[in-house]
């Protein structure tokens, strides 16, 4: 058997990982605008899609450089007289100053684990944990870029706003020649939001020590553990191989089924160590399995999302 989880444990039960690239990438990118056009009645349904605005802008009500209205105020003593509204301040014996909202774009990295083990599907499953992390990545960036925000990719791609930021993120992932499955942190800043999608079964203290190392520069994270029905009910008996597609190593059991309860308590433990670290961060954490509708884990991110950037609006430092 051939899958992630033998990297701590874990695997699928035999070689249905993949032999080729999967689905082409026009395809993907077709599937990830399909859910991005399906996303709006879902937002709506979910009483989520008012926090966005007309043409992508964030009022975030707070004082600043904007175009929209937001509240007049008294005048200050030291101010400049240019700031004062005559109109309203004629109204009555004091001075006023119209106030804008503050608008800004704010900056969400997105990752999606595109490393050996994601080739991985089982006959429980439609898709390739790839390919869903794909179009998870690619219908989330073309939501946040209708919206406005800077979506880039760690050392891929800086963070820009961009009306085709799908096709854009899908081609340099096109390029990718030694995909890994987590990104580099060193770009992250302050203010901004990551998306990590990826099955996570990588050790755990690798996983964790990225969370930390984020953590610690004050931006906000939002992970997607994504596994393969097949990897949550390891439903495996007799002689089974399994084989980690990272490193090629091989492990055969002689009665897989004898293996059920101690894989289902260290995938449990591991899944809640990384539950744990997310939310003493402060960031959020939900599971997605491949045979459920891609429009689930999308609903919960873009919600999520959306709410946080026009609760706190937060400018940005990267």
């Amino acid at each position: 058997m051939t899958g992630p989880a033998a990297r701590f444990g874990l695997g699928s039960a035999r070689d249905t990982s993949a032999s080729g690239d999967g689905e082409p990438w026009p395809r993907i990118v077709g599937a990830a605008r399909s859910l991005a056009d399906a996303l709006p009645d879902l937002l709506v349904e979910a009483k989520q899609v008012a926090m966005t605005t007309n043409a992508g802008w964030h009022g975030r009500r707070r004082a600043g450089s904007g175009e929209n209205f937001w509240q007049f105020r008294p005048f200050l003593a030291g101010e400049p007289v240019k700031r004062i509204d005559w109109r309203r301040s004629a109204r009555d014996d004091h001075l006023y100053v119209r106030e804008r909202e503050w608008e800004a774009a704010h900056t969400v990295w997105l990752w999606a684990d595109l490393s050996p083990s994601m080739a991985f599907r089982s006959d429980l499953a439609p898709t390739l944990k790839r390919d869903r992390a794909l179009v998870l990545l690619l219908a989330l960036a073309d939501l946040l870029a209708e919206t406005g925000e800077r979506v880039g990719l760690p050392g891929l791609r800086r963070p820009v706003s961009d009306r085709h930021a799908a096709e854009r993120i899908a081609a340099a992932l096109a390029h990718v020649r030694d995909p890994v499955s987590l990104p580099d942190p060193h770009e992250i800043r302050r203010f901004s939001d990551v998306v990590l999608i990826g099955d996570l079964l990588d050790p755990l203290e690798e996983t964790l020590a990225w969370m930390r190392t984020v953590a610690a520069t004050g931006a906000r994270a939002h992970i997607v553990m994504l596994l393969d029905p097949v990897e949550e009910t390891f439903p495996f008996t007799g002689r089974t191989e399994f084989r980690d597609p990272e490193t090629g190593f091989r492990l055969t059991s002689g009665k897989a089924q004898e293996w059920k309860a101690a894989y289902a308590e260290r995938l449990d433990a591991h899944r809640t160590a990384l539950s744990d670290m997310a939310r003493t961060a402060g960031w959020t954490f939900l599971v997605h399995h491949t045979d459920r509708p891609a429009s689930e884990p999308m609903l919960v991110l873009h919600s999520r999302l959306s709410g946080l950037l026009m609760a706190d609006g937060r400018g940005d430092g990267a």
